[in-house]
């Protein structure tokens, strides 16, 4: 059975809502998708900290060329108006501890998607959790989900000023409307437009096997991806992709090419 097509939302955040001033933004996670966050973010103008599990004396120094700075992850979460958490998701549980130092303001991003050739298995997620809400009952805070629909080479390399053509479009997902415009405003940032994709219940809509995850789709293109995911669908798919990119580049974590990626996730998803 087709699930009903989400809500209308507005297609993308305007820009006389945009928070105005550059902001104090921790980033835990230096891999495929916090490296690129740290880089374009701190390029945009914004006081990015950035932590990894191994700490700050690990972490290159191509993360830190465009401004942003290493600390420890207790420090990454203090004083901080935004927290974006780029860690494997079975790691999350993990981490709720050290979010006692984030200021109880600060709005959390979590980029975070479900492998569980990765992950290992998550009962809850596995029975139909949804993988966002999965973490907010983790970290006992809400969260906006953002910037986890699209490959690490697109993230690093697609990004396009604000109204050029063919920018490619970035679902954002939250319960809270303000948390949710933050969210936009940053995904607008890194070069990307911010489609409002409603409340986390509907962010099964962007996981793993969606048509609009890692697809590349304009502002014009995403709404009906959305809106045709089937979530019975979504775990053959992602695990029929999985296996194409071990069977081309091994396994070990890596990410395929922009190229190869968005093809076979087209291919596959829609």
């Amino acid at each position: 059975m087709r699930a009903r097509p989400c809500p209308k939302h507005p297609t993308v955040v305007h820009r006389t809502q945009r928070r105005r001033h550059h902001m104090k933004i921790g980033i835990v996670g230096t891999g495929n998708i916090g490296k690129p966050l740290a880089q374009k973010l701190s390029a945009a103008g914004h006081d990015v900290k950035v932590a990894n599990s191994r700490g700050p004396e690990a972490i290159e120094a191509d993360v830190l060329s465009t401004g942003a700075r290493a600390v420890t992850a207790e420090d990454a979460v203090r004083d901080v108006e935004v927290l974006i958490l780029s860690i494997p998701l079975n790691r999350i549980p993990g981490f709720a501890p050290v979010l006692s130092g984030l200021p109880t303001d600060a709005v959390v991003i979590d980029t975070s998607n479900y492998y569980p050739s990765r992950d290992e298995r998550i009962d809850a997620i596995e029975a139909g959790d949804v993988e966002s809400v999965w973490v907010v009952e983790q970290l006992g805070r809400p969260v906006v989900k953002a910037w986890n629909a699209i490959g690490s080479d697109s993230l690093a390399k697609k990004g396009l000023p604000a109204g050029s053509s063919g920018r490619i479009a970035l679902p954002v997902a939250a319960d809270g409307d303000a948390e949710r415009a933050v969210g936009m405003a940053l995904v607008e940032d890194t070069g990307f437009d911010a489609y409002d994709a409603g409340p986390l219940a509907q962010s099964w809509r962007q996981q793993p096997g969606a048509p609009s995850y890692c697809t590349d789709l304009t502002r014009d293109e995403l709404p009906a991806a959305l809106a045709a995911a089937e979530a019975s669908r979504l775990p053959a798919r992602r695990d029929l992709a999985v296996a194409a990119i071990a069977e081309r580049i091994g396994g070990g974590g890596a990410n395929p090419d922009a190229e190869y990626g968005v093809r076979l996730s087209r291919a596959l998803y829609t």
